[in-house]
């Protein structure tokens, strides 16, 4: 039996096919129309779903939307009303877009599916699951343990915006709900938005930065934003908010409170965002760590699954894991609306339909390397057709090659095998580089990702090794966990450093590793397993016979404002347009300066046009 799953029109499109409850394929819309977080209904990741089964859409058995519309406009209106006549304005801007198409969802779906089929409209099985059903789901079904207490956060579904479920076998229920307007996700949000970042998006940009400040307004947040209860229930005091029924986060009053208007998108940063990130992220830390021991009381159970925007708050993670609330923790690598897709065809194909599950201990999203691969002649074909000029190595000659690249502070991107789904590349779509370098975190910031430099990298590191090098011994393959530099591995603190404060504390070497050691002496660890990836791994135990460390810088392979590549024709748009100095595609290897100049130079000039 075959199940796709589909999340669509609000953030993060994607698609999702399952074959007898396993996990087949999936893959973000974003990929493929290189529109990032576009939120379009997935033509494109639905196509390649099928292609992937082999099949089409006459052998589909059903397909489930992870939400339900007219839930969520019920909120909308109900939110609306209890605002007027506040709230008018972004009440018109709303209502036309849900009166023309997303109270139709049924028929457009039922219309977009049919174009796949050949037909005017789709007439199979359509199913609708809740929205924190739906990451539930994500975050339960694929997980190994056989029972799990499961915690669900983000900014908001239909009305739930945090719940707790519990899972066991085939079976799970939601026990407990926060609902809107009260939302962990939209109080991260509000602060991204006031730092100057783009909400639904720069979440991860006030993660990185609060490292570099001091958590002084965590007692302001508590005493006014956020009534918080021993449980881990809140209560957000909406006159300091505005997402209700405004087109901002935040109102007057929060500027009132923090003392400044939001800052300006792209100006300078100061001490003051760095401090506010620093103050946000502990109170989120404390929120989770709440729910998390609740969850253990309230279940009894010794595992926690993790879904929702929140759950990629990598450092929240580090926190919960290292408090041991539970022996494990398992969290979904699309744990966005991207994911929705995958949960709502794992709760039709267990909730709806009743089939048993029986986990064997592993992961059931296999790496999250569900998206497309292309094998080595259409690779050549692709880059050939692109200009580009390469040599085509054997297995050995390709490894070694790269690992010549990399010793010599070489960025390398690095296009292997099947597309990873979710946000993080994990080394199928990665750009690389040696951890030992302390200028590497700079170079690939400025130089070749074209982006704040403030921002942390990860380390790709062997999972036999992580424990030689981290303050850590768990599996962490989707990059979802941070975990301190051991001390053996960390460089004595200069004298003066204790004057620093933020960015000036950036070029101050902090290990063997500094590429990929944090102010805090943190990093964002992803450990690499032979089954999932074994090229990948393959180049770690190169890198580590040559050098003696088994870590690797690991940053996805794009650029500011622009997905992962997916294509072979990506990966090579990106090199030639930034200053990554070689490429690795399948067997193929590519020098920059063996590209002909008069190519160098016109892809450069595109990308910069783009």
């Amino acid at each position: 039996m075959r199940i796709l799953g589909i999340s669509a029109f609000y953030h993060d499109s994607a698609a999702a096919l399952i074959e007898d409850g396993r996990i087949v394929a999936a893959a973000q819309e974003e990929r493929f129309t290189r529109k990032k977080h576009d939120s379009a209904f997935p033509a494109n990741a639905l196509a390649y779903c099928l292609a992937a089964a082999e099949c089409e859409m006459a052998q589909i058995d059903h397909v489930v939307f992870y939400d339900k519309p007219f839930l969520k406009f019920e909120r909308l209106l109900e939110t609306y009303l209890a605002s007027v006549p506040r709230g008018f304005r972004s009440f018109k801007m709303a209502m036309p877009l849900w009166i023309k198409e997303k109270l139709f969802q049924k028929k457009l779906l039922r219309s977009q599916l049919g174009k796949l089929a050949g037909v005017k409209e789709w007439s199979g099985s359509l199913l609708f699951t809740e929205h924190h059903l739906a990451h539930a789901a994500s975050a339960f079904f694929p997980s190994p343990f056989p029972s799990a207490a499961v915690l669900t956060m983000d900014g908001v579904g239909e009305w739930c915006t945090t719940s707790l479920g519990h899972g066991r076998g085939k079976d799970f229920e939601i026990l407990k709900e926060i609902r809107f307007p009260h939302s962990l996700g939209l109080l991260y949000s509000a602060f991204t938005y006031y730092t100057g970042f783009k909400v639904n998006s720069g979440e991860y940009k006030v993660m990185g930065l609060a490292p570099y400040g001091r958590p002084i307004f965590v007692k302001r947040i508590l005493d006014n934003l956020v009534d918080l209860k021993e449980d881990g229930s809140f209560r957000l005091d909406q006159r300091y908010f505005n997402y209700c029924a405004g087109l901002t986060m935040t109102s007057p009053a929060f500027h009132s409170l923090f003392g400044a208007e939001p800052r300006t998108p792209e100006s300078p940063l100061t001490q003051r965002e760095m401090d506010l990130a620093a103050s946000i992220q502990a109170v989120t830390e404390e929120i989770v760590l709440r729910l998390a021991r609740f969850a253990r009381r309230e279940t009894g159970e010794r595992h926690l699954c993790l879904a929702g925007g929140v759950a990629l708050n990598c450092v929240a993670n580090g926190k919960l894991l290292k408090e041991r609330i539970f022996d494990d923790i398992w969290i979904q690598p699309a744990a966005g609306d991207a994911g929705g897709a995958v949960g709502a065809a794992l709760a039709a194909w267990h909730g709806y339909l009743g089939n048993g599950r029986s986990p064997d201990g592993r992961d059931g999203m296999a790496g999250a390397y569900l998206g497309p691969a292309f094998d080595q002649r259409d690779i050549e074909k692709r880059l050939t057709a692109s200009g580009a000029v390469y040599e085509v190595l054997d297995d050995e000659t390709l490894i070694a090659s790269t690992v010549d690249a990399l010793v010599e502070e070489k960025a390398v991107g690095w296009m292997q095998g099947r597309m990873e789904f979710g946000p993080r590349a994990l080394g199928a779509r990665s750009i690389l580089g040696d951890p030992r370098s302390p200028t590497m975190q700079k170079t690939l910031n400025l130089k070749v990702k074209y982006r704040e430099s403030f921002r942390p990298f990860a380390p790709s590191v062997r999972r036999e090794d992580v424990a030689e090098w981290f303050d850590i011994d768990v599996d962490s393959p989707y990059m979802l966990l941070v975990a301190d530099v051991l001390d053996r591995h960390r460089l004595a603190t200069v004298s003066d450093e204790a004057d620093l404060f933020g960015k000036d504390r950036l070029n101050v070497p902090r290990s063997k590793i500094p590429a990929v050691t944090h102010v805090d002496y943190s990093a964002r660890v992803q450990t690499v397993h032979r089954e999932t990836n074994p090229r990948y791994w393959q180049l770690l135990s190169e890198f580590k016979a040559r050098t003696g460390c088994p870590i690797l810088v690991n940053t996805s392979f794009n650029v500011r404002g622009e997905p992962i590549v997916c294509t072979p024709e990506d990966a090579f748009r990106c090199f030639m347009g930034t200053e990554v100095e070689c490429l690795v595609v399948g067997n193929c290897f590519l020098k920059k300066e063996d590209q002909p100049p008069a190519l160098r130079q016109d892809y450069k000039e595109r990308f910069e046009l783009d």
